[in-house]
């Protein structure tokens, strides 16, 4: 009777399907994972993204050039001042500005690697929450905290730093505050040294990600996947070096790599990144005391018909802005291609394949996905299979449709 009542619940547990999300702990933004499952192994999974879109492209189509700043600049909180270099490079392109003032580039160089810093630090926190580490946690997000004080001492805000402008930037960093930063650096260099440490040798974090989420060099390579995510996959592509930008090819700093193309790669890159973001910034606050005090050139008020494309290095990886103007005031079109979308829809099921159900949510958190970043929203007639395309005001009308 006992193994009729066993065989009955192997065959219960054998082939069904489990949905996480939208709405999950494991989650702060939505998205959804269809997983398949025998048992308790992953046998494949069904990524379903579009619960974060809010249409901001459609809104960068009907705003100045000007206030689409702003927009850019709230895409993503974390890599907020990415977003805005990467759409003022793309814009500046249009307008045929080929060179802003070197203390401008210095300007943005170090918002950009802060940033960075931010981004990794809290990202090694969010991981270390889903391993159970919540010391680890707190002392990451409270190492982030300095991060956050830099960035408020030099544009007033821990947040949207609303520093990059067409032609330049519009604040300066004064020459008083940068040996307080420094010593700030040199904190956050001993942390990140540290923090190298824990997450190399600790038993704990090694048994939960070593040999867990595996993403070949060969998969990485096909899908064209970008930022730590490849390069934890031994892929040596940086936008930094690759495609330089602002002063990149000028400054003394190396690509991390690692070829174990697991969890704990993917962790392990970031930590030496977090290294290499306080060299790159060290140099940066050195040599932008002797720089002439030129902000920004004058940008031309009018914006011929072209098109331009900018890509950068964000925190997750290249990100790329696609812009075509017409003459007027208001783009085109604006397109943006984030690195967690370049990453996440092909990558997710590969790596979750004959993984356990249990070791998920470290496993996503390793690839440190961004939906609000990304989503976008593909309309399909359940009855006919035919894919729509809508403008915003059809978009709209549906939305208010009860």
């Amino acid at each position: 009777m006992n193994e009729k009542k066993s065989q009955n619940r192997k065959e219960t547990c054998k082939g069904y399907v489990l949905p996480i999300g939208p709405q999950h702990p494991m989650y702060v933004e939505a998205e959804n994972l269809m997983l398949h499952l025998d048992g308790e192994t992953i046998v494949d999974v069904e990524v379903n993204i579009g619960y974060m879109h809010r249409g901001i492209e459609e809104l960068m189509q009907r705003r100045n050039y000007i206030q689409n700043l702003y927009l850019a600049e709230r895409i993503c909180g974390i890599c907020s001042g990415v977003h805005t270099v990467t759409y003022c490079q793309c814009i500046e392109n249009l307008m045929g500005i080929e060179n802003i003032p070197e203390r401008a580039k210095y300007i943005r160089t170090i918002i950009l690697e802060l940033e960075r810093i931010h981004s990794h630090f809290l990202f090694l926190g969010v991981l270390a929450y889903e391993l159970g580490l919540d010391t680890a946690f707190m002392y990451t997000w409270r190492d982030r905290e300095y991060v956050m004080d830099i960035l408020e001492m030099i544009s007033g805000n821990r947040v949207n730093y609303s520093m990059p402008t067409f032609g330049g930037v519009k604040r300066d960093i004064p020459d008083s505050k940068i040996p307080e930063i420094l010593k700030k650096l040199d904190y956050l260099e001993s942390r990140a040294k540290y923090y190298a440490k824990v997450f190399h040798s600790d038993m704990l974090i090694r048994k939960r990600t070593t040999g867990k989420g595996k993403l070949s060099k060969n998969f990485a390579e096909k899908y064209s996947i970008v930022g730590p995510v490849a390069r934890a996959s031994g892929l040596k592509i940086d936008v930094r070096k690759d495609m330089p930008y602002l002063l990149y090819d000028e400054l003394d700093w190396r690509i991390v790599t690692k070829r174990e193309c697991d969890s704990h790669a993917r962790i392990m890159v970031k930590v030496y990144e977090i290294l290499e973001s306080v060299r790159i910034l060290k140099q940066c606050f050195r040599k932008v005391s002797k720089t002439e005090k030129i902000l920004k050139i004058k940008a031309p008020l009018r914006v011929e018909p072209n098109e331009a494309l900018a890509v950068t290095e964000a925190p997750r990886g290249e990100l790329l802005y696609y812009a075509i103007s017409n003459g007027t005031d208001v783009p085109e079109r604006i397109r943006v291609r984030t690195p967690t979308f370049a990453n996440i829809v092909k990558s997710i099921p590969e790596i979750l394949k004959g993984e356990q159900l249990g070791d998920l949510p470290v496993i996503i958190a390793s690839m440190d996905p961004c939906f609000s970043c990304c989503d976008r929203i593909t309309l399909l007639d359940v009855n006919t299979g035919e894919v729509k395309s809508l403008d915003g005001s059809e978009l709209r009308r549906m939305g208010e449709r009860k």
